[in-house]
């Protein structure tokens, strides 16, 4: 790979007094996972850690010097690579081998993960051959009906099955916000990794269809709101805006 190594791989962007959206600037914007530093009165969340590329503790760090909480929202490389930083890691039961050994099947890399994958190298000994999430064995569960309380925001834990079977989303009432992980974003939807279920994302999508929303900060692409939310899951249902083959969208999203 001639590309160049780089070092400062993230990128943070400032949503609000109390949200930021951290992303590998390096990861090609069609794998490129949000990940999303919420800062607490008692601790800060950080819901996912990307793909684990580069330290991201210390970037963290640099935010803020208060405990950190990791969030997986699912168990997929992009998602939890960071997350073996952290001493605190939460995530659904469901996937709770997956955080303890994953591999290049069940985390989703044999399929994204290619030279075009990366448009700079995040060390001198870098091959994307070799890249394996490093194991970070949950340290405690979330589901349906739990509360994240940060001390000054609280939010809601939704078992979202269907994208995994463990995907998860958190959604602060007061403020009518989504962190929804994969189950939804402002792109194609992936549902055919090799543990995805259509018929029960269909149902988690009619579900999110009933909640009230005004911001919904996916796991990838841009936030937007419900009425967008809306345009998405109907797409889905209808058969439209779905990923398909993993390999055909890339080379799409490539320009082959």
């Amino acid at each position: 790979m001639n590309k160049t190594v780089i070092d400062d791989w993230y990128e943070v962007i400032r949503i609000s007094d109390d949200i930021r959206l951290i992303r590998e600037k390096y990861v090609a914007h069609w794998l490129r996972c949000n990940i999303w530093h919420l800062g607490g009165k008692n601790y800060d969340l950080l819901i996912d850690s990307g793909m684990g590329l580069r330290p991201l503790k210390q970037e963290i760090a640099s935010l803020s010097e208060k405990p950190i909480t990791v969030v997986s929202t699912h168990c997929h490389f992009d998602h939890i690579g960071g997350a073996h930083e952290f001493e605190c890691r939460l995530g659904h039961r469901l996937e709770e081998a997956l955080h303890r050994e994953p591999n290049h099947e069940n985390s989703g890399t044999a399929e994204f993960v290619r030279a075009e994958t990366f448009l700079a190298l995040p060390d001198n000994d870098f091959n994307y051959e070799s890249y394996r999430v490093v194991p970070a064995p949950l340290t405690g569960y979330l589901d349906e009906g739990d509360v994240v309380d940060l001390g000054d925001r609280a939010f809601q834990v939704l078992h979202l099955p269907g994208h995994s079977p463990g995907s998860i989303a958190l959604y602060e009432v007061k403020s009518k916000t989504l962190f929804s992980g994969d189950a939804i974003y402002d792109g194609e939807l992936f549902d055919t990794v090799y543990h995805s279920d259509k018929v029960i994302y269909r149902e988690s999508l009619q579900r999110l269809r009933e909640l009230d929303i005004e911001t919904v900060h996916g796991g990838h692409y841009g936030s937007f709101g419900q009425q967008r939310m809306h345009e998405i899951i109907d797409d889905y249902l209808a058969g439209r805006a779905v990923m398909g083959d993993a390999n055909a969208w890339i080379n799409i999203q490539m320009g082959k």
